[in-house]
């Protein structure tokens, strides 16, 4: 466990570019693109791959940059120990106007807690459900796996 050395963040930050080569081969994936490129910018534009800031970063980039950053401090890495959902809103909150949209923040701090508890408390079926119901009306059926 530990930081990522300077190497290995630099590694890291690769997964945008190549994420969105990626998106970019299919064009039913084009509304992606935004989320690829610019989740890991900053509300207060210290973030990259454009060193976007406050509202010229995506909204669906800025809402995904408050689930990714949940989700990696909530699972165990092979640097790092997961969080608990008290630790991890903390941290969010401090992230609140920097990191993060205020507004994203405020409304997470709205439905976060009700939601984690239903997804951990899920099996395997009823994830698979929530999935298909959320997903599933943004796809066409020969798009589906």
């Amino acid at each position: 466990e530990g930081s990522l050395t300077d190497g290995e963040f630099q590694i890291m930050k690769g997964h945008v570019r190549h994420g969105s080569d990626i998106i970019r081969g299919y064009p039913w994936l084009n509304d992606c693109l935004d989320v690829v490129l610019h989740h890991h910018e900053k509300f207060d534009g210290t973030g990259y791959m454009a060193g976007l800031k406050g509202m010229e970063i995506p909204i669906n980039a800025r809402i995904f940059a408050v689930a990714d950053v949940f989700d990696a401090l909530t699972s165990v890495r092979p640097y790092k120990g997961a969080l608990s959902y008290d630790e991890t809103m903390d941290i969010m909150k401090k992230g609140r106007g920097s990191h993060f949209d205020p507004d994203i923040i405020d409304r997470l701090f709205m439905i976060g807690e009700d939601l984690y508890r239903e997804i951990c408390e899920a099996d395997e079926g009823r994830l698979r459900k929530i999935l298909r119901e959320n997903i599933r009306p943004l796809f066409n059926d020969d798009q589906i796996l």
